[in-house]
């Protein structure tokens, strides 16, 4: 029997069965990125042998995605990584991610770690020695998703103050865009009806190269935009978090003629407070982010905004906050995802003055979870009357005969369907009522 060989080091030589019998377990933790990149690690693994254990078997081989974002995140990685141990006797770990990068001989001591991929460039080298000798160019499906991450970029060049990722993916790399049409097209084929582009710097696509393909002039974001739009099929594009620096004239020109990207846009304020916005090193104030959000609402027919808000980052005064606030209520946000601030070794903010005690940033969250709140009920409301393009994902726990999914403008929908004639498709609706604040809806015909 053809076997795999595993990795020699502190543990014994064994060998993997690569008839089926070779058994891994994946574990993701962070963002949409590293989702991706374990996707791309179990196709990897599976074209040569391996398949994911049950909760009732051993894994020989364990492969952890680690995130480093704050201290907790590093916290969890290590309490994971011992539970694989603990619960797999003898397996192997393979640890790679963005904590893998900023620790990696930390990670190395752990119990069954054979090892830690500090350049995840390097993962498909390691996995060489599992037997993996045909790396794929890309995924063909998402487990566990009705709609599909396709990473097309990766690294940052931001200094933030508060951030730490720079300094665990830096420089910038954008993917070929043949290799993401391709890519795109495969899992439109195997029924994926919701593409969400992602990346460590979305906006930043192309930006490393002073020229494109073939002598072409720059190939940047809205360019992959209008080739994804020519692509046969039935499907939609969602982007994730984008910086309201990064939404110029090009890309706003481009966005109302892409007829498959949804009318969603996560740009990430962070503060309302320019003295804080300074603080952070971010690259815009706070009129200047209002001006291109009113830029996108002129452009689109009642697009969807969401955002990401740091609270009581140090020197935040309630004079800033409410800086915030104000501006997320000129925004007219659907959705704040509002984290409170967490010092992180390596940063600068983390050696900042006037800490923001926890009590504060507490009562602030909860602010902003009210304002959210109201915010939505009045985008809900607006959109009585509205056609929407819904994915469908999943049954209502008390309708009969009901379904629920995304819409096109990010908000959940429930409307009366089958679940099994439904579920991952896109459906045409038209929102009849919110009651209790959900949106309610009918089917209706084709948006066009």
């Amino acid at each position: 029997m053809e076997t795999l060989p595993v990795l020699e080091g502190s543990l014994s030589v064994r060998a993997f069965p690569s008839d089926g019998r070779a058994t891994c377990r994946l574990v993701t933790l962070g963002c949409k990125v590293n989702q991706y990149e374990t996707q791309l690690v179990k196709e990897g693994l599976e074209r040569h042998g391996w398949r994911e254990a049950t909760e009732t078997e051993s894994a020989a081989l364990c492969v952890v995605n680690t995130c480093t974002v704050t201290a907790e995140a590093d916290s969890k990685a290590r309490q994971i990584i011992r539970q694989l141990a603990r619960s797999n006797p003898g397996c192997a770990t393979i640890v790679f991610g963005c904590y893998a990068t900023r620790a990696a001989d930390e990670l190395a001591q752990l119990p069954g770690v054979v090892e830690v991929v500090a350049d995840s460039r390097e993962l498909p080298d390691v996995l060489q020695r599992f037997g993996v000798h045909d790396w794929p160019g890309g995924i063909s499906r998402f487990d566990g998703h009705r709609r599909a991450f396709v990473k097309v970029q990766d690294g940052c060049l931001l200094n933030c103050t508060y951030c730490i990722i720079p300094t665990v993916r830096p420089g910038l790399r954008s993917r070929d865009p043949e290799s993401v049409l391709s890519e795109i097209t495969r899992l439109v084929d195997n029924g994926y009806r919701e593409i969400v582009l992602t990346g460590i710097h979305l906006g930043h696509f192309g930006v490393e190269a002073t020229r494109g393909r073939s002598g072409r002039p720059p190939y940047r974001l809205w360019h992959l935009l209008r080739e994804i739009d020519r692509l046969p099929g039935e499907f939609r594009v969602r982007m994730s978090s984008l910086e309201a620096a990064e939404v110029g004239d090009d890309f706003l020109a481009t966005v109302p003629e892409c007829r498959r990207l949804v009318p969603h846009f996560h740009l990430c304020l962070q503060s309302g407070s320019d003295q804080v916005l300074s603080r952070m090193k971010r690259r815009y104030r706070a009129g200047r982010f209002v001006e291109q959000v009113h830029k996108i609402r002129e452009r689109l027919h009642k697009p969807a905004l969401s955002t990401d808000v740091i609270v009581g980052f140090p020197g935040e005064t309630d004079a800033d906050f409410d800086e915030t606030l104000r501006v997320c209520e000129a925004a007219g946000f659907l959705k704040i995802h509002a984290f409170p601030f967490s010092r992180r070794r390596g940063t600068p903010a983390h050696d900042f003055p006037d800490q923001v005690p926890a009590g504060v940033k507490q009562q602030r969250m909860q602010q902003l979870r009210e304002l959210e709140a109201r915010l939505q009920a009045r985008y809900h409301s607006e959109l009585q009357g509205e056609r929407l393009q819904v994915l469908v994902e999943a049954r209502p726990a008390q309708t009969v005969g009901h379904v629920t999914g995304t819409a096109c403008r990010y908000v959940s929908v429930e409307f009366p369907g089958s679940l099994h004639q439904d579920l991952g498709q896109l459906r045409n609706v038209t929102v009849t009522e919110v009651r209790d604040g959900v949106v309610l809806a009918q089917q209706s015909e084709s948006l066009t």
